[in-house]
């Protein structure tokens, strides 16, 4: 079946102000057949895909256990997007990215955010801002940066695993990183429960790490996404009071060791703005691999 989804301005290179057709949608997520086609696809950009890959390698394709669909255009080796509560492009030129970008826009909108490597993100942004109206934020460009080696500096010993019983107070740490990071509080809606229950599912898989003082939390990281090459460290934080002081960078390295012990290639994305925690990742003995983009959308 085909649908019309309206007078438009294609990007660059495509007639401007004319009807689009897009097939909706003959097309099905992949499945069980294509695991092999998708593990390998993953693995050859193992660390701008491990937020994806973590997943598939703990819940396979189905999308009730994945959370989201795999999409391709014709061939997973080629081309490849995740949609769920994030829209990930992964693979594709730009027959791909459009054809992506189409079937999102066929159906209603489920994703927050759209991140992924600049290159992939951005032109699917141009086509999607077209039907999904304005974006919140657009980060075109947050350096996608990898440890190759174990860190250049010496890891801050106060760093260690969070437990439950650390849950009360390591909760403000964490909704003041997300707010500072976002711009919207993680509470929102239901008073925190959701947020509340994402933090502890976290401490119980053993991906959040902290340096807490007399029941203050000084330093706080989690292991966002874990495949099976990759760590990808997300929400480091210093509390005000100890910035300035180096911790920082001595945490992330406590974190990326932890990450190095379990065989994985630490990695992490932060905004380009953020010159301090750029120049703290370098300390570390991060590289610039990549960019990567994010568009928060309302």
């Amino acid at each position: 079946m085909l649908k019309l989804l309206g007078d438009r301005t294609d990007g660059p290179g495509r007639p401007g102000n004319r009807w689009r057709q897009v097939r909706e949608l003959g097309r099905k997520p992949l499945g069980t057949k294509d695991y092999a086609d998708v593990l390998e696809a993953l693995d050859r950009d193992s660390v701008a895909t491990c937020m994806v890959a973590a997943r598939v390698a703990e819940h396979g394709l189905s999308p009730r256990t994945l959370g989201g669909e795999l999409w391709t255009a014709g061939d997973p080796g080629q081309s490849l997007c995740f949609s769920g509560a994030n829209l990930i492009p992964l693979l594709g030129d730009r027959d791909a990215l459009m054809d992506f970008a189409d079937r999102a826009a066929a159906a209603p909108r489920m994703c927050s955010s759209l991140v992924g490597r600049s290159e992939l993100v951005l032109p699917m942004w141009t086509e999607l801002a077209q039907v999904w109206g304005p974006p919140r934020e657009v980060r075109d460009h947050q350096p996608l940066m990898a440890l190759t080696g174990p860190p250049l500096i010496t890891p801050d010993p106060r760093v260690r695993q969070v437990t439950l019983s650390d849950l009360d107070c390591y909760l403000p740490a964490a909704v003041d990183m997300f707010v500072g990071e976002v711009g919207v509080d993680p509470r929102d809606g239901d008073d925190g429960r959701s947020y509340r229950r994402r933090i502890a599912n976290l401490i119980a898989a053993g991906r959040a790490f902290a340096a807490i003082e007399d029941g203050e939390v000084i330093f706080k990281a989690e292991i966002g996404a874990m495949s099976p090459a990759v760590g990808q460290i997300q929400g480091v934080w210093v509390a005000p009071a100890h910035r300035g002081k180096g911790l920082g960078a001595s945490g992330t390295a406590a974190v990326a060791a932890a990450i190095t012990d379990l065989g994985r290639q630490p990695s992490l994305y932060v905004n380009s703005f953020n010159s301090a925690a750029r120049a703290a990742y370098r300390s570390v003995g991060f590289v610039e691999i990549g960019s990567f983009a994010t568009v928060l959308v309302d």
